[in-house]
């Protein structure tokens, strides 16, 4: 990492390419005989280096944007195996998605159904459809990553949905073949996806006796990782073949969408120490990284692991970790316990891999961070550091068609 950041520079999020093969294989073997597609969750890290890892290893791909399912193609995805989620698809959204010939739309109302019916016959296209369902279920994990439950705008009530099934003769330029469920992210409660499965197996079932015939099932994703030293993540094998085996004989093909598993402990943010500055009643450790360049722990009050890239075995401090940003909420960490560091010294911010770079923005006019992705003893740069060149690109002054530099 030192190495890295003389090339690349700091900040700089940094990725490991055994970890997210790992992972994904480990989805992917799990589900073993059993018909199925692993869709990785575009939104967890949308890299185009990430993307293409994944695409060269056979994966799928859930998006739930037009942007995403651009990057995806350009990345080498294969648009017969997305699937377009989401709550707010526009109208040139989903033209694009069908003159791209994405696999399957996961529907979340009627109306956005009767619009997808609608360009799909101006479009002599006839795509798979999965009504999302919301099965009213709760789960533990924070509020702003939980999806399940009926407040939520997510998905459509089970009544609802299987009215809309039966109803399907309405729209005659939808496959009505699938139904999709996604309750939520970082679950460590491997239970609660089993008592979803459960509800959506029945509904499979009177859907059936109807005469509507369901074969492919969307699971959705988000199963938690570790941000913690104390916390134990669930298996990605055992939950994978526990899915499997559920579904066996079921004559279903199975989709999952996992993200924040796959990449999430795959990546580092790597940040170096600006100034050590002590305040009447703490200390504060300023690094070159901010909360524009890492939102999580200001956004949702997340943890993650924050360790000297060379610990020098000197006695512990209890600091804020902070950023440059003009914000009283721009820190990484409060109250940390960990190995004194000096002016200078470099510092991993574990667990980064997911809704790191992603959700990044260039609040106080700060360049975006590198991203480089590390195999074996190899180093790559996948995505440039931003100038401040960059920063103005596609402005303009009182109307000028020329750029603002």
């Amino acid at each position: 990492m030192s190495e890295v950041a003389q090339r690349f520079g700091t900040p700089c999020y940094v990725y490991s390419t055994e970890t997210i093969a790992t992972n994904y294989r480990a989805y992917r073997d799990a589900l073993g005989h059993l018909p199925h597609e692993v869709h990785y969750s575009v939104k967890a890290n949308g890299s185009l280096g990430i993307l293409s890892l994944l695409a060269n290893l056979g994966a799928g791909f859930d998006i739930v944007s037009g942007g995403e399912l651009f990057r995806v193609l350009k990345a080498g995805g294969d648009p017969a195996k997305v699937v377009f989620s989401g709550v707010g698809k526009t109208a040139a959204e989903l033209e694009y998605a069908l003159r791209s010939g994405i696999g399957s739309f996961n529907c979340e109302s009627q109306e956005e159904v009767e619009l997808l019916d609608k360009i799909a016959g101006q479009l002599e296209a006839r795509p798979v459809v999965a009504l999302r369902v919301n099965p009213d279920i709760s789960t533990e994990t924070h509020p702003y990553i939980a999806t399940g439950l009926r407040d939520h705008k997510f998905g459509i009530p089970f009544k609802a949905a299987e009215r809309i099934y039966r109803d399907a003769e309405r729209f005659p330029h939808l496959r009505f073949e699938s139904i999709s469920c996604h309750i939520g992210s970082q679950i460590f409660d491997t239970g609660v996806f089993f008592e979803v499965l459960e509800k959506v197996m029945a509904l499979v079932e009177r859907l059936r006796g109807a005469g509507v015939f369901i074969c492919q099932l969307d699971l959705g994703g988000g199963l938690g990782v570790s941000y913690r030293r104390d916390e134990n993540a669930p298996s990605i094998a055992e939950y994978a073949a526990g899915l499997a085996n559920a579904v066996e004989g079921k004559d279903l093909r199975l989709l999952i969408e996992p993200g924040r598993s796959i990449v999430g402990p795959a990546g580092i943010l790597l940040t170096q120490v600006v100034y050590r500055k002590i305040a009447e009643s703490k200390e504060f450790i300023v690094v070159d990284a901010a909360m524009n360049d890492l939102i999580r722990p200001a956004l949702y009050q997340s943890h993650h692991e924050i360790i000297p890239v060379v610990d020098r075995n000197l006695e512990v401090l209890n600091a804020d970790v902070v950023g440059p940003v003009c914000e009283t909420g721009d820190f990484l960490a409060r109250d940390r316990r960990m190995p004194t560091v000096d002016t200078g010294d470099l510092l991993a911010v574990c667990t980064a891999g997911a809704y790191g770079f992603v959700q990044a923005s260039n609040y106080n006019a700060r360049p975006r961070a590198a991203e480089v992705l590390v195999e074996g003893s190899k180093a790559k740069l996948i995505r440039e550091r931003e100038s401040y060149e960059d920063l103005i690109r596609g402005e303009t002054i009182d109307g000028d068609s020329q750029s603002a530099s």
